[in-house]
């Protein structure tokens, strides 16, 4: 192995190879005892790194030539793949990429957590690899990503228009993306023709830098029932160029039973807190869960592999040991889906989500199957469980927490501990905040196991499952 030096950001380091892979699924490379973080390569493969950053602690790069590949590295299957920011471990085999997946709870849980030996089980694999998501987000740009490939051969650059995904760490540039392969059918078809229509008939793509433009983002969502919801994000109201493209999406998909669409004339593509119009079919789409059923609007929270979803929940419904006496509090309830759930095993359960749209579908998701003991709560959570509120839902025989990424907040911790269920069950999909929080309830609170369950296959994300016993 040798180096070359150059300017600070132009550091080549030759013949490396690659030895782990990092909490955030880049690769790990050392060079004279230097932390080097690569993606798209892994553990096995020999390469030359192009550094792009300099840290104290630490070096970026990037893979500009393999010399060897590793001897179980796959092909990846995607025509986007090194460009695009998703599914980046297709090199690595799947049994390898559920390995690392346990191995990064367990980091997380004995360097963050401080817990000694913690019971984490092996992840749960995915049934589906491929074409496992309900809900996908496109994004129309008027300048799309150019790819290495295309410079590298000179190619003639032809529209210029995308609808794609954002590049990784770039807000303004878009790869347009010509196949993807986490969303069944009709997605593909959908976004190409929506992509298709737009630029023959001179639709203006949004300007990501000026922020103009009339077609901003493309939102599909699918369920097991078959049901088909389509979203258009538009940046301004043009009545005519609106209809003529929901028209035409109407008239070569029959399968879509439910096509909205938002005005959002904002700087950012945030829409959760725009106005959701129906143009066409019903308000939601139905998605089934054994014998239940959950209404999903165009803003309710779901989790995206929908298999993967109703594992998840058997877990935390075996996990939370009820006998029929129990009360539960499931807080961030989201859309209600665990609190319908576990309804049936449970005396009662209370649901709590800051986002009144979720709390209005919970509720719905309680009428139409005939559930009657959940109450569902609107408000922040460290608002809410107040002692009034403890004495008037009673105290809870299990509590299930199921947070964003940012984990629960300090007097939630404080609230939990003095509510002391007998246990509690967190789910999370970011294992470093989860074991920060283990941590923080660990002096009323043992873990007994943990269960990571693979949402997200060819990804470094997980979901883990955690159960706490009062000790």
């Amino acid at each position: 192995m040798s180096k070359k030096s150059a300017k600070k950001t132009n550091t080549l380091f030759e013949n490396v190879k690659i030895v782990d892979v990092a909490a955030e699924g880049k690769a790990i490379a050392r060079v004279n005892d230097i932390v080097i973080f690569v993606s798209y390569a892994i553990p096995g493969d020999v390469v030359d790194i192009q550094i792009t950053r300099k840290q104290k602690r630490y070096f970026e790069g990037l893979v500009v030539r393999t010399l060897h590949e590793a001897e179980n590295a796959g092909k990846p299957f995607c025509e986007h793949f090194g460009e695009c920011g998703g599914c980046k471990w297709q090199r690595l085999p799947y049994q390898s990429q559920l390995d690392y997946k346990r191995k990064q709870v367990i980091d997380q849980f004995t360097r963050i957590g401080l817990i000694e030996n913690p019971n984490v089980k092996a992840t749960l694999a995915s049934e589906k690899t491929l074409y496992y998501r309900n809900k996908l987000e496109f994004t129309f740009s008027d300048k799309r990503w150019i790819t290495r490939k295309e410079i590298e051969n000179n190619a003639e650059l032809d529209n210029p228009n995308a609808l794609g995904f954002h590049i990784p760490e770039r807000f303004d540039k878009v790869l347009d993306i010509k196949k993807c392969y986490l969303q069944p059918e009709p997605s593909n078809a959908i976004r190409f023709t929506v992509k298709t229509f737009a630029v023959e008939n001179n639709y203006d793509f949004f300007d990501l830098k000026e922020k103009k433009g009339f077609l901003r983002n493309l939102i599909i969502r699918t369920a097991s029932s078959g049901e088909i919801m389509v979203i258009v994000v538009f940046s301004k109201e043009d009545e005519k160029k609106r209809i003529k493209l929901l028209d035409y999406l109407l008239d070569n998909f029959s399968q879509i039973t439910s096509l909205q669409y938002v005005i959002n004339s904002k700087p950012n593509d945030s829409h959760a807190d725009q106005e959701m119009i129906v143009y066409a079919g019903k308000p939601y789409i139905t998605e089934m869960m054994e014998d239940l059923q959950f209404r999903l609007g165009a803003k309710s929270f779901y989790q995206t592999n929908t298999e993967q979803a109703y594992q998840l929940y058997s877990i935390a419904r075996e996990y939370a040991q009820l006998t029929g006496k129990e009360t539960v509090y499931d807080l961030y309830t989201g859309t209600g889906t665990i609190a319908n759930f576990l309804a049936r095993n449970a005396a009662k359960v209370i649901g709590v989500e800051y986002i009144k749209e979720a709390i209005d579908d919970a509720r719905i998701n309680s009428e139409i199957n005939n559930i009657t003991n959940t109450t569902f709560y609107v408000g922040d959570m460290k608002d809410i469980l107040t002692k009034d509120f403890i004495r008037e839902n009673g105290k809870a025989d299990v509590v299930i927490l199921d947070p964003p990424r940012a984990g629960i907040h300090p007097d939630v911790v404080k609230t939990l501990l003095a509510v002391s269920p007998q246990r509690i069950v967190y789910i999370s999909c970011n294992p470093a905040t989860q074991a920060r929080d283990i941590a923080a309830l660990g002096q009323s609170y043992k873990l007994l196991n943990c269960w990571p369950v693979d949402m997200f296959p060819h990804t470094h994300h997980i979901e883990n499952i955690a159960l706490l016993e009062k000790v």
